[in-house]
């Protein structure tokens, strides 16, 4: 059984440290460093792998049948690994969009 406090701590730091690169990359996409800003994106996508194998590891344990207590802590560290998922997929738009206007 996962000691459910261990899985929701690996959960919020590793999605909030997938966050916080992908906001690196937004930087240096704005400061025209494209290929900076690809590799942080990919360095972010190793964090949010990291909380989602966490994440499958709980639901496989409860199973649907409500093994797995719901509790606050756990419904922040969805909402941290949602978000930090949201923000990895808008931030390589919008470094699309710099490198667009950079070749434009």
């Amino acid at each position: 059984m996962i000691d459910q406090e261990e899985a929701v701590m690996e959960i919020i730091v590793n999605a909030g440290q997938s966050r916080s690169l992908c906001f690196e990359a937004l930087q240096a996409a704005r400061q025209g460093k494209i290929e900076q800003a690809r590799v942080l994106l990919h360095e972010a996508d190793t964090f949010t792998r990291q909380a989602h194998k966490m994440q499958t590891r709980l639901i496989e344990q409860d199973a649907g049948e409500g093994r797995q207590p719901m509790t606050l802590i756990m419904v922040h560290a969805q909402d941290h690994l949602m978000t930090s998922m949201l923000a990895r997929e808008l931030s390589e738009e919008i470094i699309h969009l710099y490198h667009r206007d950079q070749r434009a």
